[in-house]
């Protein structure tokens, strides 16, 4: 993850207060590559680190929040399979789809990590107290993000967004050691 904006203890501050991850979809839990069937189904590839890191994320009590320009029965899918309840789909304005959702949840900006890569994502990433954006963003996102994930979108972006915030919560090492029995 390269640093951009915040030193370390900065994040650690910022992200002791996180309580929702915003996300885009495509270019961000995908590759941003569309599989269009002859229907006009859309198929998208999801990785499994990234669906884990996303259920450590709630174990960790910080609720993922999906905010997504476009709408598909596979990521609803995904999204189901991955217990996430809270997603805006078909969504233009992602700005005021997260404030909705802060809403819904009675939290602030300052409470918010986000993760994009494009343009439409920026309304959600400027106000974030932590941003995240993989490495093959757009440069605009590239510039103004606090994080750049060196995973590729779709491929542990997400894992390694989610793996920091729990680090700097201090939970990692109590949902690893779950495992390591």
């Amino acid at each position: 993850m390269k640093d951009l904006a915040i030193d370390t203890n900065q994040f650690v501050d910022k992200a002791k207060n996180v309580k929702a991850f915003l996300l885009d979809v495509d270019g961000v839990m995908t590759d941003g590559g569309l599989y269009v069937g002859e229907k006009g189904e859309i198929l998208k590839r999801f990785h499994t680190l990234d669906g884990h890191g996303l259920k450590l994320l709630k174990m960790a009590d910080i609720e993922p929040v999906v905010i997504t320009g476009r709408d598909s029965a596979a990521l609803r899918q995904r999204l189901t399979e991955l217990g996430i309840t809270l997603a805006c789909f078909g969504v233009d304005d992602k700005y005021q789809a997260a404030q909705d959702c802060l809403n819904k949840l009675h939290l602030n900006w300052s409470q918010v990590a986000a993760m994009g890569d494009d343009w439409p994502d920026l309304p959600m990433l400027m106000p974030a107290a932590i941003s995240f954006a993989p490495a093959q963003s757009h440069v605009e996102v590239l510039k103004r993000v606090h994080h750049v994930c060196a995973a590729p979108a779709g491929n542990g972006a997400v894992r390694e967004a989610c793996d920091s915030l729990l680090h700097a919560t201090g939970h990692y090492q109590a949902l690893l050691n779950k495992w390591l029995v």
